[in-house]
Protein backbone atom coordinates (compact mmCIF):
# COMPACT_ATOMS: atom_id res chain seq x y z
CA UNK A 1 0.00 0.00 0.00
CA UNK A 2 0.97 3.60 -0.44
CA UNK A 3 2.81 5.50 2.26
CA UNK A 4 0.50 8.40 3.11
CA UNK A 5 -2.97 9.11 4.29
CA UNK A 6 -6.45 10.25 3.28
CA UNK A 7 -8.42 12.97 4.97
CA UNK A 8 -11.56 15.02 4.53
CA UNK A 9 -11.56 18.75 3.95
CA UNK A 10 -13.93 21.54 3.05
CA UNK A 11 -13.81 25.19 2.03
CA UNK A 12 -15.68 26.57 5.00
CA UNK A 13 -14.18 29.71 6.54
CA UNK A 14 -14.43 31.71 9.79
CA UNK A 15 -13.40 35.26 10.81
CA UNK A 16 -9.82 35.80 11.96
CA UNK A 17 -9.82 37.18 15.55
CA UNK A 18 -7.15 39.02 17.48
CA UNK A 19 -6.13 38.30 21.09
CA UNK A 20 -9.06 40.35 22.34
CA UNK A 21 -11.53 38.36 20.24
CA UNK A 22 -12.14 41.19 17.79
CA UNK A 23 -12.26 40.56 13.98
CA UNK A 24 -9.04 41.41 12.13
CA UNK A 25 -9.70 43.75 9.22
CA UNK A 26 -8.13 43.84 5.78
CA UNK A 27 -6.85 47.09 4.27
CA UNK A 28 -10.20 47.56 2.52
CA UNK A 29 -11.99 47.40 5.86
CA UNK A 30 -13.53 43.97 5.39
CA UNK A 31 -12.87 41.25 7.97
CA UNK A 32 -10.23 38.65 7.25
CA UNK A 33 -11.35 35.03 7.00
CA UNK A 34 -9.54 31.68 7.11
CA UNK A 35 -10.40 28.10 6.29
CA UNK A 36 -11.62 26.05 9.21
CA UNK A 37 -10.05 22.91 7.83
CA UNK A 38 -10.38 19.68 9.79
CA UNK A 39 -11.99 21.59 12.69
CA UNK A 40 -15.17 22.17 10.68
CA UNK A 41 -18.01 20.54 12.65
CA UNK A 42 -19.91 19.72 9.45
CA UNK A 43 -17.21 17.40 8.10
CA UNK A 44 -18.93 14.51 9.86
CA UNK A 45 -21.84 14.92 7.46
CA UNK A 46 -21.75 12.58 4.45
CA UNK A 47 -22.42 15.28 1.85
CA UNK A 48 -20.12 17.97 3.26
CA UNK A 49 -16.60 18.55 1.96
CA UNK A 50 -14.49 16.20 -0.14
CA UNK A 51 -11.77 13.62 0.40
CA UNK A 52 -8.08 14.16 -0.28
CA UNK A 53 -4.79 12.32 -0.03
CA UNK A 54 -1.11 13.04 0.40
CA UNK A 55 1.84 10.73 -0.19
CA UNK A 56 5.24 10.38 1.44
CA UNK A 57 7.57 9.72 -1.49
CA UNK A 58 11.34 9.28 -1.28
CA UNK A 59 13.21 12.56 -1.46
CA UNK A 60 14.21 13.83 -4.87
CA UNK A 61 17.73 13.73 -6.35
CA UNK A 62 18.56 17.08 -4.75
CA UNK A 63 17.14 16.11 -1.37
CA UNK A 64 13.85 17.92 -1.90
CA UNK A 65 10.81 16.58 -0.09
CA UNK A 66 8.11 15.06 -2.24
CA UNK A 67 4.65 15.15 -0.71
CA UNK A 68 2.08 15.23 -3.54
CA UNK A 69 -1.48 16.05 -2.51
CA UNK A 70 -4.80 16.05 -4.30
CA UNK A 71 -8.36 16.70 -3.18
CA UNK A 72 -11.84 16.70 -4.66
CA UNK A 73 -12.69 13.00 -4.32
CA UNK A 74 -16.30 12.08 -3.53
CA UNK A 75 -15.48 9.20 -1.19
CA UNK A 76 -12.54 8.01 0.87
CA UNK A 77 -12.33 4.89 -1.33
CA UNK A 78 -11.89 7.05 -4.44
CA UNK A 79 -9.10 8.97 -2.73
CA UNK A 80 -7.36 5.76 -1.64
CA UNK A 81 -7.54 4.26 -5.16
CA UNK A 82 -6.12 7.41 -6.74
CA UNK A 83 -3.35 7.55 -4.16
CA UNK A 84 -2.52 3.89 -4.72
CA UNK A 85 -2.34 4.40 -8.48
CA UNK A 86 -0.03 7.39 -8.09
CA UNK A 87 2.13 5.46 -5.63
CA UNK A 88 2.41 2.51 -8.03
CA UNK A 89 3.41 4.83 -10.88
CA UNK A 90 6.09 6.42 -8.71
CA UNK A 91 7.42 3.01 -7.67
CA UNK A 92 7.53 2.06 -11.37
CA UNK A 93 9.84 4.99 -12.11
CA UNK A 94 7.27 7.42 -13.56
CA UNK A 95 8.13 11.06 -12.89
CA UNK A 96 4.88 11.97 -11.15
CA UNK A 97 6.25 15.37 -10.09
CA UNK A 98 6.76 16.52 -13.68
CA UNK A 99 5.14 19.89 -14.40
CA UNK A 100 6.18 19.89 -18.06
CA UNK A 101 3.42 21.05 -20.39
CA UNK A 102 2.67 19.31 -23.67
CA UNK A 103 4.07 22.32 -25.57
CA UNK A 104 7.36 22.12 -23.67
CA UNK A 105 7.58 18.37 -24.14
CA UNK A 106 6.80 18.37 -27.89
CA UNK A 107 9.45 21.00 -28.61
CA UNK A 108 11.98 19.06 -26.54
CA UNK A 109 11.01 15.83 -28.33
CA UNK A 110 11.56 17.46 -31.70
CA UNK A 111 15.01 18.70 -30.67
CA UNK A 112 15.95 15.13 -29.77
CA UNK A 113 14.76 13.68 -33.08
CA UNK A 114 18.05 14.11 -34.90
CA UNK A 115 17.17 11.05 -37.00
CA UNK A 116 14.46 12.84 -38.98
CA UNK A 117 14.95 13.82 -42.61
CA UNK A 118 14.71 17.53 -43.22
CA UNK A 119 11.35 17.38 -45.00
CA UNK A 120 9.88 15.14 -42.29
CA UNK A 121 11.16 17.48 -39.58
CA UNK A 122 9.52 20.45 -41.28
CA UNK A 123 6.20 18.56 -41.40
CA UNK A 124 6.47 17.64 -37.71
CA UNK A 125 7.32 21.21 -36.75
CA UNK A 126 4.30 22.42 -38.69
CA UNK A 127 1.99 19.95 -36.93
CA UNK A 128 3.40 20.81 -33.50
CA UNK A 129 3.27 24.60 -33.84
CA UNK A 130 0.11 24.93 -35.94
CA UNK A 131 -2.07 22.08 -34.63
CA UNK A 132 -0.98 20.49 -31.35
CA UNK A 133 0.27 23.45 -29.29
CA UNK A 134 -2.66 25.82 -30.01
CA UNK A 135 -5.15 23.08 -29.07
CA UNK A 136 -3.34 21.14 -26.33
CA UNK A 137 -0.05 22.86 -25.51
CA UNK A 138 -1.29 24.49 -22.28
CA UNK A 139 -2.05 21.13 -20.65
CA UNK A 140 0.48 19.53 -18.31
CA UNK A 141 1.68 16.40 -20.06
CA UNK A 142 0.56 14.22 -17.15
CA UNK A 143 -2.98 15.57 -17.42
CA UNK A 144 -3.40 14.86 -21.13
CA UNK A 145 -6.20 12.37 -21.80
CA UNK A 146 -7.93 10.81 -24.81
CA UNK A 147 -10.86 13.23 -24.58
CA UNK A 148 -8.54 16.21 -25.09
CA UNK A 149 -7.08 14.72 -28.28
CA UNK A 150 -10.52 13.71 -29.56
CA UNK A 151 -11.78 17.27 -28.98
CA UNK A 152 -8.86 18.61 -31.03
CA UNK A 153 -9.93 16.51 -34.01
CA UNK A 154 -13.56 17.51 -33.51
CA UNK A 155 -12.44 21.13 -33.91
CA UNK A 156 -10.69 20.16 -37.15
CA UNK A 157 -13.94 18.62 -38.41
CA UNK A 158 -15.83 21.80 -37.52
CA UNK A 159 -13.25 23.87 -39.40
CA UNK A 160 -13.66 21.56 -42.39
CA UNK A 161 -17.33 22.48 -42.54
CA UNK A 162 -16.39 26.15 -42.54
CA UNK A 163 -13.83 25.54 -45.29
CA UNK A 164 -16.42 23.70 -47.36
CA UNK A 165 -18.73 26.70 -47.07
CA UNK A 166 -15.84 29.00 -48.05
CA UNK A 167 -15.10 26.82 -51.06
CA UNK A 168 -18.72 26.94 -52.21
CA UNK A 169 -18.77 30.71 -51.76
CA UNK A 170 -15.59 31.01 -53.84
CA UNK A 171 -17.13 28.89 -56.61
CA UNK A 172 -20.22 31.08 -56.63
CA UNK A 173 -18.06 34.21 -56.68
CA UNK A 174 -16.10 32.81 -59.63
CA UNK A 175 -19.31 32.10 -61.54
CA UNK A 176 -20.55 35.62 -60.85
CA UNK A 177 -17.22 37.09 -61.95
CA UNK A 178 -17.23 35.08 -65.20
CA UNK A 179 -20.83 36.11 -65.87
CA UNK A 180 -20.03 39.79 -65.25
CA UNK A 181 -17.00 39.57 -67.54
CA UNK A 182 -18.99 37.97 -70.34
CA UNK A 183 -21.68 40.63 -70.01
CA UNK A 184 -19.12 43.43 -70.23
CA UNK A 185 -17.20 41.86 -73.11
CA UNK A 186 -20.28 41.09 -75.22
CA UNK A 187 -21.76 44.58 -74.79
CA UNK A 188 -21.49 46.88 -77.83
CA UNK A 189 -18.97 49.70 -77.68
CA UNK A 190 -18.95 52.11 -76.01
CA UNK A 191 -19.65 49.67 -73.17
CA UNK A 192 -21.96 50.89 -70.39
CA UNK A 193 -20.00 51.92 -67.26
CA UNK A 194 -22.29 49.95 -64.96
CA UNK A 195 -21.18 46.68 -66.61
CA UNK A 196 -17.54 47.51 -65.91
CA UNK A 197 -18.44 48.45 -62.34
CA UNK A 198 -20.24 45.14 -61.88
CA UNK A 199 -17.22 43.23 -63.19
CA UNK A 200 -14.84 45.14 -60.90
CA UNK A 201 -17.05 44.45 -57.88
CA UNK A 202 -17.27 40.76 -58.82
CA UNK A 203 -13.47 40.55 -59.09
CA UNK A 204 -13.07 42.16 -55.68
CA UNK A 205 -15.60 39.73 -54.18
CA UNK A 206 -13.76 36.80 -55.76
CA UNK A 207 -10.42 37.96 -54.33
CA UNK A 208 -11.97 38.26 -50.89
CA UNK A 209 -13.59 34.81 -51.14
CA UNK A 210 -10.31 33.19 -52.19
CA UNK A 211 -8.46 34.65 -49.21
CA UNK A 212 -10.50 32.51 -46.82
CA UNK A 213 -9.28 28.95 -46.10
CA UNK A 214 -10.92 26.50 -48.47
CA UNK A 215 -8.78 23.37 -48.42
CA UNK A 216 -10.15 20.73 -46.08
CA UNK A 217 -7.97 18.69 -43.73
CA UNK A 218 -8.75 15.24 -45.13
CA UNK A 219 -8.57 11.81 -43.48
CA UNK A 220 -5.04 11.22 -44.77
CA UNK A 221 -3.73 14.43 -43.20
CA UNK A 222 -5.60 13.74 -39.96
CA UNK A 223 -3.94 10.33 -39.81
CA UNK A 224 -0.54 12.03 -40.17
CA UNK A 225 -1.43 14.33 -37.24
CA UNK A 226 -2.41 11.37 -35.09
CA UNK A 227 0.64 9.29 -36.04
CA UNK A 228 3.00 12.17 -35.23
CA UNK A 229 1.42 12.84 -31.84
CA UNK A 230 1.37 9.10 -31.13
CA UNK A 231 5.11 8.84 -31.84
CA UNK A 232 5.77 11.72 -29.43
CA UNK A 233 3.63 10.16 -26.68
CA UNK A 234 5.24 6.74 -27.19
CA UNK A 235 8.56 8.44 -26.44
CA UNK A 236 7.02 10.03 -23.32
CA UNK A 237 5.89 6.59 -22.12
CA UNK A 238 9.39 5.23 -22.70
CA UNK A 239 10.80 8.20 -20.77
CA UNK A 240 8.38 7.34 -17.93
CA UNK A 241 6.71 10.75 -18.03
CA UNK A 242 3.30 9.15 -18.59
CA UNK A 243 1.98 5.62 -18.32
CA UNK A 244 -0.24 5.49 -21.41
CA UNK A 245 -0.38 6.81 -24.98
CA UNK A 246 -3.86 8.29 -25.17
CA UNK A 247 -3.91 8.60 -28.96
CA UNK A 248 -4.57 4.84 -29.16
CA UNK A 249 -8.30 5.18 -28.55
CA UNK A 250 -8.90 8.30 -30.66
CA UNK A 251 -11.40 7.73 -33.50
CA UNK A 252 -10.81 9.35 -36.90
CA UNK A 253 -12.58 9.20 -40.27
CA UNK A 254 -11.55 6.09 -42.15
CA UNK A 255 -8.60 6.62 -44.45
CA UNK A 256 -7.98 4.54 -47.55
CA UNK A 257 -5.03 4.95 -49.90
CA UNK A 258 -6.20 6.53 -53.18
CA UNK A 259 -6.70 3.91 -55.87
CA UNK A 260 -4.88 4.48 -59.15
CA UNK A 261 -7.43 4.69 -62.00
CA UNK A 262 -6.78 4.42 -65.75
CA UNK A 263 -8.10 7.08 -68.11
CA UNK A 264 -10.44 4.78 -70.05
CA UNK A 265 -12.48 6.12 -72.96
CA UNK A 266 -15.59 6.36 -70.78
CA UNK A 267 -13.77 8.35 -68.08
CA UNK A 268 -12.20 10.65 -70.67
CA UNK A 269 -15.62 11.32 -72.23
CA UNK A 270 -17.10 12.12 -68.83
CA UNK A 271 -14.18 14.43 -68.00
CA UNK A 272 -14.55 16.32 -71.28
CA UNK A 273 -18.26 16.74 -70.61
CA UNK A 274 -18.15 17.80 -66.94
CA UNK A 275 -14.51 18.56 -66.10
CA UNK A 276 -14.67 16.04 -63.23
CA UNK A 277 -11.58 13.91 -62.53
CA UNK A 278 -12.52 10.41 -61.27
CA UNK A 279 -9.84 10.21 -58.59
CA UNK A 280 -6.73 11.85 -57.16
CA UNK A 281 -4.39 9.31 -58.82
CA UNK A 282 -4.90 8.85 -62.56
CA UNK A 283 -2.88 6.87 -65.09
CA UNK A 284 -2.66 7.21 -68.85
CA UNK A 285 -3.14 4.29 -71.19
CA UNK A 286 -0.15 3.35 -73.41
CA UNK A 287 -1.81 5.23 -76.28
CA UNK A 288 -2.22 8.41 -74.20
CA UNK A 289 1.37 8.10 -72.95
CA UNK A 290 2.54 7.87 -76.55
CA UNK A 291 0.56 11.01 -77.46
CA UNK A 292 2.24 12.88 -74.64
CA UNK A 293 5.75 11.76 -75.56
CA UNK A 294 5.16 12.62 -79.23
CA UNK A 295 3.93 16.07 -78.24
CA UNK A 296 6.81 16.66 -75.84
CA UNK A 297 9.74 15.73 -78.09
CA UNK A 298 10.63 19.37 -78.79
CA UNK A 299 10.49 20.42 -75.14
CA UNK A 300 13.69 21.01 -73.16
CA UNK A 301 12.42 18.79 -70.35
CA UNK A 302 11.45 15.90 -72.64
CA UNK A 303 14.41 13.68 -71.59
CA UNK A 304 13.38 14.03 -67.93
CA UNK A 305 9.80 13.05 -68.64
CA UNK A 306 10.93 10.18 -70.87
CA UNK A 307 13.08 8.88 -68.00
CA UNK A 308 10.14 9.11 -65.58
CA UNK A 309 7.73 7.38 -68.01
CA UNK A 310 9.94 4.34 -68.62
CA UNK A 311 12.22 4.10 -65.57
CA UNK A 312 9.85 5.43 -62.87
CA UNK A 313 12.11 8.04 -61.26
CA UNK A 314 10.53 10.46 -58.82
CA UNK A 315 10.60 14.19 -59.52
CA UNK A 316 13.30 14.93 -56.95
CA UNK A 317 15.36 11.94 -58.10
CA UNK A 318 15.15 13.10 -61.72
CA UNK A 319 16.18 16.74 -61.21
CA UNK A 320 18.83 15.66 -58.68
CA UNK A 321 20.43 12.95 -60.83
CA UNK A 322 24.23 13.58 -61.00
CA UNK A 323 26.53 12.61 -63.84
CA UNK A 324 28.76 10.83 -61.33
CA UNK A 325 26.00 8.24 -60.81
CA UNK A 326 25.18 7.90 -64.52
CA UNK A 327 27.07 5.18 -66.40
CA UNK A 328 26.10 5.38 -70.06
CA UNK A 329 28.52 2.62 -71.02
CA UNK A 330 26.91 0.14 -68.65
CA UNK A 331 23.49 1.71 -69.21
CA UNK A 332 22.65 2.33 -65.55
CA UNK A 333 21.91 5.17 -63.16
CA UNK A 334 22.20 4.99 -59.37
CA UNK A 335 19.55 6.82 -57.40
CA UNK A 336 21.46 8.02 -54.34
CA UNK A 337 20.22 11.60 -53.88
CA UNK A 338 17.34 13.89 -54.71
CA UNK A 339 16.41 17.58 -54.68
CA UNK A 340 13.62 18.32 -52.22
CA UNK A 341 11.27 21.28 -52.55
CA UNK A 342 10.42 23.26 -49.43
CA UNK A 343 7.42 25.46 -48.70
CA UNK A 344 8.75 28.44 -50.67
CA UNK A 345 9.86 28.56 -54.29
CA UNK A 346 13.53 29.14 -53.53
CA UNK A 347 13.73 26.58 -50.71
CA UNK A 348 15.36 23.56 -52.37
CA UNK A 349 17.88 21.24 -50.76
CA UNK A 350 19.71 18.02 -51.49
CA UNK A 351 18.78 14.90 -49.55
CA UNK A 352 18.96 11.12 -49.73
CA UNK A 353 16.02 9.12 -51.15
CA UNK A 354 12.95 8.79 -48.96
CA UNK A 355 13.77 5.20 -47.91
CA UNK A 356 16.59 2.67 -48.04
CA UNK A 357 14.87 0.83 -50.87
CA UNK A 358 14.76 4.14 -52.77
CA UNK A 359 18.56 3.98 -53.11
CA UNK A 360 18.66 1.72 -56.13
CA UNK A 361 20.37 1.01 -59.44
CA UNK A 362 18.13 1.48 -62.49
CA UNK A 363 18.98 -0.15 -65.81
CA UNK A 364 18.30 2.13 -68.76
CA UNK A 365 16.55 1.09 -71.94
CA UNK A 366 18.40 1.78 -75.20
CA UNK A 367 16.26 4.80 -76.12
CA UNK A 368 16.75 6.48 -72.76
CA UNK A 369 20.49 5.79 -72.89
CA UNK A 370 20.68 7.47 -76.30
CA UNK A 371 18.69 10.43 -74.97
CA UNK A 372 21.09 10.91 -72.07
CA UNK A 373 24.05 10.83 -74.44
CA UNK A 374 22.37 13.61 -76.43
CA UNK A 375 21.73 15.52 -73.20
CA UNK A 376 25.41 15.31 -72.25
CA UNK A 377 26.51 16.62 -75.64
CA UNK A 378 23.92 19.42 -75.58
CA UNK A 379 25.02 20.40 -72.08
CA UNK A 380 28.64 20.75 -73.22
CA UNK A 381 27.56 22.92 -76.14
CA UNK A 382 25.41 25.09 -73.88
CA UNK A 383 28.27 25.53 -71.42
CA UNK A 384 30.57 26.81 -74.14
CA UNK A 385 27.89 29.22 -75.39
CA UNK A 386 27.10 30.48 -71.88
CA UNK A 387 30.74 31.01 -70.96
CA UNK A 388 31.16 33.02 -74.16
CA UNK A 389 28.19 35.18 -73.19
CA UNK A 390 29.63 35.64 -69.72
CA UNK A 391 32.92 36.86 -71.15
CA UNK A 392 31.15 39.25 -73.52
CA UNK A 393 28.53 40.57 -71.06
CA UNK A 394 29.43 39.62 -67.46
CA UNK A 395 26.85 42.03 -66.03
CA UNK A 396 24.03 40.29 -67.91
CA UNK A 397 25.26 36.70 -67.82
CA UNK A 398 26.75 35.32 -64.63
CA UNK A 399 29.37 32.59 -64.52
CA UNK A 400 28.37 29.08 -65.58
CA UNK A 401 27.20 26.94 -62.65
CA UNK A 402 28.87 23.54 -62.80
CA UNK A 403 26.19 21.73 -60.72
CA UNK A 404 27.15 18.28 -61.99
CA UNK A 405 23.49 17.44 -62.64
CA UNK A 406 22.29 15.59 -65.70
CA UNK A 407 19.34 17.90 -66.28
CA UNK A 408 20.06 21.62 -66.01
CA UNK A 409 19.02 25.03 -67.27
CA UNK A 410 21.18 26.94 -69.77
CA UNK A 411 23.49 28.31 -67.06
CA UNK A 412 24.12 24.84 -65.61
CA UNK A 413 21.96 25.20 -62.50
CA UNK A 414 19.57 22.33 -61.67
CA UNK A 415 15.89 22.67 -62.42
CA UNK A 416 13.60 23.79 -59.64
CA UNK A 417 11.25 20.83 -59.00
CA UNK A 418 8.21 23.13 -59.12
CA UNK A 419 9.21 24.41 -62.56
CA UNK A 420 9.26 20.85 -63.89
CA UNK A 421 5.76 20.14 -62.54
CA UNK A 422 4.34 23.40 -63.85
CA UNK A 423 5.85 22.88 -67.31
CA UNK A 424 4.42 19.36 -67.35
CA UNK A 425 0.92 20.59 -66.41
CA UNK A 426 1.01 23.29 -69.10
CA UNK A 427 2.07 20.83 -71.79
CA UNK A 428 -0.60 18.28 -70.82
CA UNK A 429 -3.23 21.01 -71.08
CA UNK A 430 -1.90 22.22 -74.42
CA UNK A 431 -1.94 18.67 -75.82
CA UNK A 432 -5.56 18.30 -74.63
CA UNK A 433 -4.77 15.11 -72.75
CA UNK A 434 -6.68 14.01 -69.64
CA UNK A 435 -4.83 15.44 -66.63
CA UNK A 436 -2.44 13.51 -64.44
CA UNK A 437 0.18 14.69 -61.94
CA UNK A 438 3.87 14.56 -62.80
CA UNK A 439 4.29 11.98 -60.03
CA UNK A 440 1.71 9.79 -61.79
CA UNK A 441 4.24 9.12 -64.54
CA UNK A 442 5.64 6.56 -62.08
CA UNK A 443 2.29 4.80 -62.20
CA UNK A 444 2.47 4.90 -66.00
CA UNK A 445 5.90 3.28 -65.82
CA UNK A 446 4.58 0.56 -63.52
CA UNK A 447 1.54 -0.17 -65.68
CA UNK A 448 3.64 -0.29 -68.85
CA UNK A 449 6.09 -2.68 -67.20
CA UNK A 450 3.21 -4.83 -65.98
CA UNK A 451 1.70 -4.94 -69.46
CA UNK A 452 5.11 -5.87 -70.88
CA UNK A 453 5.20 -8.95 -68.63
CA UNK A 454 7.57 -7.87 -65.84
CA UNK A 455 7.07 -9.57 -62.50
CA UNK A 456 5.65 -7.66 -59.57
CA UNK A 457 8.98 -8.11 -57.77
CA UNK A 458 10.83 -6.47 -60.65
CA UNK A 459 8.35 -3.59 -60.66
CA UNK A 460 8.86 -3.17 -56.90
CA UNK A 461 12.61 -2.82 -57.46
CA UNK A 462 12.06 -0.40 -60.35
CA UNK A 463 9.83 1.86 -58.23
CA UNK A 464 12.00 1.64 -55.14
CA UNK A 465 9.12 0.54 -52.91
CA UNK A 466 10.02 -0.61 -49.42
CA UNK A 467 7.68 -3.62 -49.42
CA UNK A 468 6.15 -5.97 -51.96
CA UNK A 469 2.56 -5.58 -50.74
CA UNK A 470 2.53 -1.84 -51.54
CA UNK A 471 3.43 -2.55 -55.15
CA UNK A 472 1.05 -5.50 -55.50
CA UNK A 473 -1.90 -3.74 -53.85
CA UNK A 474 -1.43 -0.67 -56.04
CA UNK A 475 -0.89 -2.25 -59.44
CA UNK A 476 -2.42 -5.72 -59.53
CA UNK A 477 -5.74 -4.51 -60.99
CA UNK A 478 -4.55 -1.30 -62.61
CA UNK A 479 -4.89 -2.11 -66.30
CA UNK A 480 -8.36 -3.31 -67.41
CA UNK A 481 -7.01 -6.03 -69.70
CA UNK A 482 -5.58 -7.91 -66.73
CA UNK A 483 -8.97 -7.99 -65.01
CA UNK A 484 -10.50 -9.37 -68.21
CA UNK A 485 -7.84 -12.06 -68.52
CA UNK A 486 -8.38 -13.07 -64.89
CA UNK A 487 -12.13 -13.32 -65.48
CA UNK A 488 -11.70 -15.48 -68.61
CA UNK A 489 -9.12 -17.86 -67.09
CA UNK A 490 -11.54 -20.15 -65.14
CA UNK A 491 -13.93 -20.35 -68.11
CA UNK A 492 -11.24 -21.86 -70.34
CA UNK A 493 -10.63 -24.69 -67.83
CA UNK A 494 -14.11 -26.19 -68.25
CA UNK A 495 -14.47 -28.50 -71.33
CA UNK A 496 -17.57 -27.63 -73.38
CA UNK A 497 -19.32 -29.16 -76.36
CA UNK A 498 -18.86 -27.21 -79.59
CA UNK A 499 -15.84 -25.43 -78.12
CA UNK A 500 -13.90 -23.19 -80.50
CA UNK A 501 -10.58 -24.25 -81.93
CA UNK A 502 -8.63 -22.33 -79.29
CA UNK A 503 -10.39 -24.32 -76.56
CA UNK A 504 -12.66 -21.58 -75.33
CA UNK A 505 -16.39 -22.07 -74.84
CA UNK A 506 -18.63 -21.34 -77.84
CA UNK A 507 -20.62 -18.16 -78.12
CA UNK A 508 -24.01 -18.75 -76.55
CA UNK A 509 -27.44 -17.26 -76.99
CA UNK A 510 -29.97 -17.22 -74.16
CA UNK A 511 -33.51 -17.97 -75.43
CA UNK A 512 -36.39 -17.44 -72.98
CA UNK A 513 -39.72 -18.93 -74.08
CA UNK A 514 -43.16 -18.10 -72.77
CA UNK A 515 -44.34 -20.16 -69.81
CA UNK A 516 -46.92 -22.86 -70.43
CA UNK A 517 -50.18 -22.46 -68.54
CA UNK A 518 -50.41 -24.26 -65.21
CA UNK A 519 -52.71 -27.29 -65.06
CA UNK A 520 -55.78 -26.57 -62.95
CA UNK A 521 -55.43 -27.73 -59.37
CA UNK A 522 -51.68 -28.34 -59.48
CA UNK A 523 -50.82 -25.31 -57.38
CA UNK A 524 -48.07 -22.90 -58.16
CA UNK A 525 -45.60 -20.77 -56.34
CA UNK A 526 -43.51 -19.86 -59.38
CA UNK A 527 -41.28 -16.84 -59.45
CA UNK A 528 -43.06 -14.93 -62.21
CA UNK A 529 -45.94 -13.80 -59.95
CA UNK A 530 -48.46 -14.57 -62.73
CA UNK A 531 -49.49 -18.09 -63.60
CA UNK A 532 -47.32 -19.70 -60.93
CA UNK A 533 -44.63 -21.08 -63.25
CA UNK A 534 -41.23 -19.67 -64.15
CA UNK A 535 -40.56 -19.07 -67.82
CA UNK A 536 -38.26 -21.84 -69.09
CA UNK A 537 -35.02 -20.84 -70.80
CA UNK A 538 -32.77 -22.62 -73.26
CA UNK A 539 -29.11 -21.98 -73.99
CA UNK A 540 -28.19 -22.49 -77.63
CA UNK A 541 -24.85 -22.35 -79.44
CA UNK A 542 -24.53 -19.29 -81.59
Amino acid sequence: MFDGTTYKRCSCTEPVLDDAGRPVLRPDGKPKRREIGSACPDLKKRDHGSWAYYLNLPDGPRGERRRPRKSGFRTQTDAKEAAQKLWDEAQGGVDIDSKETLAQYLRRWLRQRVDLKRSTRKDYEDYVERIFIPALGHLPLRQLRKRHIQEMFEEIWAHNETKAANRLAAQQAKAECDDAHRAWKSAPKPRPPHLRQRWDEAKAALREARQKPRRETGPGTQKKFKDTLSAALDAAVAEKLITENFTKGVVLPKYERPEALVWTDERVARWRETGEIPGPVMVWTPQQTGQFLDGATGHRMYPMWHLAVFRATRRGETVGLPWTETDLEAGTIKVVEQLVKGRTYSEVWEDTPKSRSGRRTVTLDDVTRALLRAVRQAQRTEREAWEAKHLAEPEKYGPYINSGRVFTTEDGSPHNPDNVSQAFDRLVKRLDLPPIRLHDLRHCAASLSLAAGLSMKAIQALLGHSNYSLTADTYTSLMPQFDQAAANAPVTLVPRANATEDGTAPKLTLVISAAEPEEPGTGGGGQDGGDGRSAPCQVMSA
